[in-house]
């Protein structure tokens, strides 16, 4: 049975242009996701998160594949949503009050008993502490704009700013700042690092979806 990549099945919201802004309707999803917060870049909570969820995606992967349940796929990248309570902290340069939900999506045959059975399998083998805090549950994200940025982390700020005047002049801004992490970092120059940044949107100009900007700025 040839192998699905759900990338290209859901092409529309896994690519995107680095030179303009996009409106997509993002359907509702299922992800395996854990909660937490602090500074990724130093947080082992966050460390613990994201090896807590690959072995369990990766797990379910090898399940399905030996079982009748549903086709062969890749697993999806990594994904975050981002976001303070006091967003003057998101804002800075202070990543200690940042809270997240790393997240990985996954193919909707996947099921609560599986996710059980694959938590179960990683257990015994491994024990992740982040085991316990992570939970199968669906997002219904919406209508989002969205564009891809290309290079290190540090060097997202004039990207994201780029979609929020994009919805500023469309709506408003709403939901929490979501990133995608399209590169493998451990293998990838921070140059060349693909990131696609989507913020949700509250609509008041009738923005339909896939309009794009009016033009580089």
């Amino acid at each position: 049975m040839e192998k699905v990549d759900f990338k290209k099945e859901l092409k529309h919201l896994y690519q995107a242009s680095a030179n303009e802004v996009v409106v997509v309707d993002v359907p509702p999803m299922n992800f395996l996701m854990v909660d937490g917060q602090g500074d990724p870049n130093t947080a082992q909570s966050y460390k613990d998160a994201v090896e807590a969820l690959f072995s369990v995606a990766y797990t379910l992967k090898f399940l399905v594949k030996k079982g009748p349940v549903g086709p062969d796929y890749g697993v999806m990248p990594l994904e975050g949503l981002w976001w303070a309570d006091d967003m003057a902290h998101f804002g800075s340069g202070s990543k200690s009050h940042w809270k997240w939900t790393a997240l990985i999506m996954q193919p909707p045959f996947i099921s609560p008993a599986m996710v059980d059975s694959a938590m179960a399998a990683v257990r015994q083998k491994k024990g992740l502490v982040a085991l316990d805090k992570l939970r199968l549950q669906t997002f219904a994200e919406g209508r989002c704009a969205q564009i891809l940025h290309i290079g290190p982390f540090s060097q997202e700020a004039p990207t994201i700013e780029k979609v929020h005047r994009f919805i500023q002049a469309r709506g408003a801004l709403r939901g929490k700042h979501h990133e995608i992490y399209l590169s493998d970092i451990r293998r990838t120059v921070p140059e060349k690092w693909k990131t696609l940044i989507r913020q949700p949107l509250q609509s008041t100009t009738g923005v339909t979806p896939l309009q794009r900007s009016a033009g580089p700025d």
